[in-house]
């Protein structure tokens, strides 16, 4: 056998515990065939003692928002009200103004309607959570809201829905921003949390956007819940709703797949609308997205229908639900490899770990959330419940697979960011939150890579350089475990490698 390309010089991190190490990869067809090869190759990539790791998997990122947010008028960086209408003034005028990174907290006081009357037009200032929005009076008046201006949740959507649906054209020019970052940072699977109707949704025929042309990194796609429709199926196929032709979790290809059906249960921490059994310090316990009964049906039903469930629930009343509601479908219809996800795992009390460990439930958790917004989230849960915020060692203790991931664009989406934060489990500010759910550096890259390949059904070729896995690779200039905790995030990203390709090459290694 000719190798297409062997990569020699760097120091190869497997993550593979039969084989953890290796001097050599030979790749072949897009696949790792061989480690520690004499095989002859056609191209010899000499990496100047780099360190490679397996790609990294991001297993709940928003790709379209992401690419969005980074072409509309961005006001994360302004600090008062005042600038924020100073940037959003100068912006060019059309029938919707769409602007993103509000984040009230960092400004002198929250954004209104009545601020945004003075630019001029009708004004959609997305929240950094995604769960609401800051609108301009006119708005207000078409949605019937008497409220200052700030709408979250149901009556976001309400608004999204006037300016929805975007082109695919767009969406697709998004979709692939988005990729380009996540292929940046050493991504090379990232799995979109979300298309068709509901929070995110972007379009009905939002999927054409992702096959309009080749991306530049495997995207896996997670379809809304209410995508469903009814179907007359025969008696003992036992479905009532399917998306048509009966597609489901596993169509694809290992560039473009169907993942998980998403249902969105309640909000985020950010907007106070995460759906609590005892209140947040600041009063208020949250709220759904739906009403349950209705949420409870489509989720059994798409369980009935063979799919995958990533539900998403923050708030440990909202993960009480998701609990219940798997546990009931896997008695109605026992599926033992089902895997079904909780999207964020944000909020857990000590009495659900064993729970979430006994029904196999996968967290699909975003550390970077409690770096960015850790001190904020800590002061919302108060010292009791602070501990529980995103928990990493409880759940490793139980056996449980834990599925790193960004929520991009809400947080950093470097996953070194992540690892970082799992290790060392401090704010922005250095404040420690839940110092007790710190996993080792060997433990956080396991999440970022087979744990989350795991949670989204592919860890038979992806999460770790092994032969017969697809040959997607990240390489850094120095090894994780070895450098101090605070350097983790900082780390150079000189590569990533896809199926073999040099598609992010900053270090030039493939000349």
């Amino acid at each position: 056998m000719i190798l297409d390309v062997k990569l020699t010089g760097g120091r190869f991190v497997t993550l593979d515990p039969d084989r953890p190490t290796a001097s050599s990869v030979g790749v072949w067809g897009g696949r790792v065939v061989a480690l520690d090869t004499d095989l002859p190759a056609r191209r010899v990539v000499d990496l100047g003692g780099a360190t490679v790791l397996p790609g990294f998997v991001d297993a709940h990122v928003h790709l379209a928002w992401a690419g969005r947010a980074s072409r509309v008028p961005d006001v994360s960086g302004c600090r008062t009200v005042a600038e924020v209408l100073d940037l959003l003034r100068g912006v060019p005028r059309g029938e919707w103004l769409e602007a993103a990174g509000y984040d009230h907290r960092v400004l002198d006081r929250p954004l209104t309607a009545r601020d945004l009357d003075a630019v001029g037009q009708r004004v959609y200032v997305q929240d950094v959570s995604g769960h609401a929005c800051v609108v301009s009076s006119d708005v207000l008046a078409l949605v019937g809201s008497d409220s200052d201006g700030f709408l979250a949740e149901a009556a976001q959507t309400a608004v999204r829905a006037m300016i929805l649906p975007y082109p695919v054209t767009d969406i697709a020019s998004d979709v692939r921003l988005g990729a380009e970052q996540c292929l940046r940072e050493g991504i090379v699977l990232a799995a979109e949390a979300g298309v068709g109707a509901g929070l995110i949704g972007s379009s009905p025929v939002e999927i054409a956007a992702y096959q309009r042309s080749p991306l530049p990194i495997r995207v896996q796609v997670m379809v809304s819940a209410w995508e469903l429709q009814e179907v007359a199926a025969h008696p003992a196929d036992g479905l009532r709703r399917a998306l048509p032709l009966g597609i489901r979790t596993g169509l694809g290809s290992e560039w473009l797949s169907i993942g998980a059906l998403k249902l969105w249960t309640d909000g985020g921490m950010i907007a106070r609308t995460a759906a609590l059994t005892s209140p947040y310090t600041v009063g208020g316990v949250g709220q759904w997205q739906d009403e349950p009964a209705r949420m409870r049906d489509v989720l059994l039903d798409g369980h009935a229908a063979g799919w995958q469930l990533a539900v998403h629930a923050i708030g440990d009343r909202a993960i009480d639900f998701a609990l219940d509601v798997i546990e009931e479908a896997q008695a109605a219809v026992p599926r033992p490899g089902a895997r079904h996800r909780i999207e964020h795992c944000g909020l857990v009390r000590p009495d659900q770990l064993d729970r979430i460990a006994a029904l196999g439930v996968v967290p699909v958790v975003q550390p970077s959330f409690l770096w960015a917004y850790g001190d904020d989230y800590s002061e919302i849960m108060g010292p009791e419940r602070a501990p529980w915020l995103y928990r990493g060692r409880s759940f490793l203790d139980r056996g449980v697979v834990v599925a790193g991931s960004s929520d991009r664009p809400v947080a950093d989406g470097s996953p070194l960011r992540g690892i970082r934060f799992m290790v060392e489990r401090r704010s922005r500010s250095g404040l420690a939150v839940g110092p007790d759910e710190a996993v080792s550096v060997t433990e956080a890259l396991v999440a970022y890579t087979s744990g989350a390949a795991y949670a989204c059904g592919v860890e038979d070729v992806l999460g770790s350089i092994t032969p017969g896995k697809l040959a997607d690779f990240v390489v850094l200039d120095d090894d994780p475990r070895a450098v101090p905790v605070e350097r983790i995030s900082d780390l150079a990203v000189l590569a990533t490698v896809i199926g073999g390709e040099f598609r992010h090459d900053p270090a030039g290694f493939a000349g």
